[in-house]
Formats: C-alpha cells, structure tokens, sequence
C-alpha cells in the first residue's frame, strides 16, 4: 500500500531532528538507566546495601521498562507519539530528581519502577518518530534510514557520555555531604530536563504521522492502525528470541565490566576514560553500521552486531591489560545500541508503517525481559568459581547463541 506524508519534513535539516530525537535515547538509556552504575558503589557504601539489593535497583528499573513497553501502543494511540515521547522525559527526569530526595531501600525502588515505565515510553515512541523521520527523508528523495535510526539510538552515548564526565565530578564536589550521591541524581535530572526541551521541539518540528491513502488525518490514521491485521509474532521469532538474548549478555557486560576493571585494579581516572570512550563509541556507530541496515531486509544486522558483542564482552577477561579493556569497551560502545536500531530497521522494513508502533514494541517486550533476566543470572553465575570472568563468559555465550538465531530470520516476503 502506498504511503504518503501530509507534509514535507519542515525546513530543519533532517539531520538537525534525528540528533535532537537521540536526546529520546539519551535520556531513557545513557542516563536513567545506565548512570546508575557510576551511582551505585556510593549509594550502597552510604546506605549500607548488599550487592543483591544494589543489583535490585536496576532489576526494578528493567520491571518498569517492561511494563512501560507493554502498555506504550495504547498510550499511543491514546495521546499520539509526540505527546507520549515528551510527558516521558519529563517523568524520567523527575523520578530522576525524586531519587536524590529519599533514602529508604522501598521507595529508591519504587523510584527506580517508575523511572523505567517512563523510560520505555521516550525509548519507543523516539525510535518510531526515527523510523518515521527517515520515511519522510525518503519520500523527498533521500535514502537514509539506516543513518536516522543509527543516530537515533546512538543518542544513548551522549547520555553515557554526559553521566561519565557530569557525576565523577559532582560526587567529588559533595563528597563532604551527607548523602552527596543525592546532588548526582539532581545533577543528571536537570541535564534530563534540557535535553527534554530538544525532544519537544523535534516533536513540533516533524510530521505527527504519516497519513494512508485510505485516510486522513491522525485520527483516521489511528482508526486504519487499530483495524489492520495484527502482527504475526512468529514471523519475527528467529529476530525476537536472537533480541531477548541480546538483551541478557549486553546488561550483564554493562553491569558487571566496571567491577571487573575494579578487581584488576584499574583506577578511577581509568574507569572514567573507559566509560567516556564506550560513550563516543555509541555516538560514532550510526554512521558505521547505518549501510548494514538500509541493505539487509532479514536478521543478518542483528546476527553480525551480536556476533561482535560477544567478542567485546571476552576480551577484559582474556587480558587484563588496559589497552585491550579499551577496545573492548569501544567495540561494545560502537555496537550494541545498533543491534537495537537493527530491530526497528527489520519492522520498518517488514511492516507496513501503521503497524512500526506495534512491532517496535514487540521487540521492546523481549529486549525487556532479556534485561530482567540477564544481571540476575550473570550475578548468580559471577558468586560460584571463576567470579566476575566466568559471569562474562556467559554474558558472551549469551550474544553469540543470540547472533545464531537472528541469522535464521529472513524478511517476511521471502519466509
């Protein structure tokens, strides 16, 4: 069915939008979620916590994260994706800021919950207005989706990036006060805070959606989403189950890496250059990969990208030497939030753009899960013989199982 736009793309550069929309990843990946781990090893020296109730806090966030997913086709076709995309930031930003103001363990967890919901909200509704970006630039001529995508989710490393150089330097500056680590999570929600005023202007500065020839209109273009067949969930089964595992071995490098370089004694100037460069690495990936996934229609992006994450997470544990943690951390940083835009580059693909929603949440879901699952069993596996090596090995096992099945998927047309 041919698909038309209402208007053309306004006169911001295409490229302009796509980067302020990245603030979309920034803010739900690169800082509510991933700053934690700069925040944990002072909050937990503070308040007294065990490494299971530290770890808790994340699991909490990925519960909330699953639930936002869940829940994010019906807010869409409720309030539309612009609105949905900017009430999360906001939210994000303010759970942010509610985590400096308490100290009890339940209400830091009800606080880590709810940023995750909103977090899921911003991470997909940004990720289809990306996908929707690069239909516009197409239908003026252009071919780059899978650069408007890439650097879409590539936003995640300035939120990486930003927490790597924002809360070092704001714990050293309270480190004289009493809970200190409060003044970072205050510090990170104001960074949120502009970056959501970039989202809402991106959001204002683009087509809402495209319009059907069969309709006219948001609404009538919600009504033709809501009457078109569903999405056959096992078409993407090779995709969806190579995704899950995705999500299980690349949370446990992020959760577990810094713990490792700790144990081999790295400082922490160096786990702060490491963090940084894994965070201009994540920036850098869009223009790496995005010919990969314009060219391929079936689950080949997935299953390469996997198949490099996989060698990124053994290398610190094959050496440790710094140079080779280095590489690690930067061939992690410029690959793994592309097997996230390889996702959303196979719906785009695949699927009509009435049913982009649906599909980039379905694989939210299972990302979500993979989440959920993957910091508990790498921790369980990290407490038995072999500590935080053997939990890697794991973690690589887990990508490389995962790069086998996407390799199976083949676009839809020729399944």
């Amino acid at each position: 069915m041919s698909t038309t736009l209402t208007s053309h793309v306004p006169a911001q550069p295409t490229l302009r939008l796509a980067f302020a929309l990245s603030m979309g990843a920034a803010v739900s990946l690169g800082i509510t979620r991933f700053a934690y781990g700069l925040l944990l090893p002072p909050m937990r020296a503070d308040l007294g916590w065990s490494y299971a109730l530290a770890g808790g806090m994340n699991t909490a966030n990925a519960v909330g994260y699953l639930i936002g997913a869940l829940i994010t086709p019906a807010l869409m076709r409720r309030f539309g994706v612009v609105r949905l995309l900017v009430v999360g930031a906001v939210l994000a930003s303010v759970f942010m800021a509610g985590s400096g103001f308490v100290t009890a363990a339940p209400a830091l967890l009800a606080q880590r919950l709810l940023a995750g919901v909103a977090s899921a909200w911003v991470f997909v509704a940004g990720g289809l207005l990306a996908a929707r970006l690069g239909e516009a630039d197409a239908a003026n001529g252009a071919s780059r989706g899978g650069l408007l995508l890439g650097i879409y989710y590539g936003g995640t490393g300035f939120g990486i990036l930003l927490s790597a150089l924002l809360v070092p330097q704001v714990l050293k500056a309270a480190s004289q006060v009493p809970h200190g680590w409060a003044w970072a999570w205050w510090a990170l929600a104001v960074a949120s805070g502009a970056a959501t005023c970039l989202l809402a202007w991106a959001g204002r500065a683009m087509p809402e959606r495209p319009v059907h020839a069969s309709s006219a209109g948001t609404g009538a273009g919600a009504a033709t989403a809501s009457t078109a067949p569903p999405v056959a969930l096992r078409r993407f089964g090779w995709a969806l189950a190579g995704y899950t595992l995705f999500g299980m071995g690349y949370i446990g490098y992020m959760t577990f890496v810094i713990a490792l370089l700790r144990e081999q004694g790295a400082s922490a100037s160096f786990v702060t250059l490491f963090y940084a460069l894994l965070g201009v690495a994540c920036v850098a990936s869009s223009r790496l990969w995005a010919g990969l996934l314009d060219r391929y229609r079936g689950g080949q992006p997935q299953a390469l990208l996997n198949g490099l994450l996989g060698v990124a997470t053994l290398l610190p544990v094959l050496s440790a030497s710094a140079p080779v943690a280095l590489v690690s951390g930067v061939l992690f940083g410029g690959v793994f939030l592309s097997v996230v835009a390889s996702t959303t580059a196979l719906v785009r693909h695949n699927l009509p753009s009435s049913r982009w929603a649906q599909g980039i949440s379905m694989f939210t879901i299972v990302f979500a899960l993979g989440q959920i699952v993957g910091p508990t069993v790498t921790g369980w596996i990290s407490d038995g013989p072999g500590g935080l090596a053997r939990g890697l090995v794991a973690s690589a096992i887990a990508l490389w199982l995962g790069a086998v099945l996407a390799s199976r998927q083949h676009a839809l047309q020729e399944a």
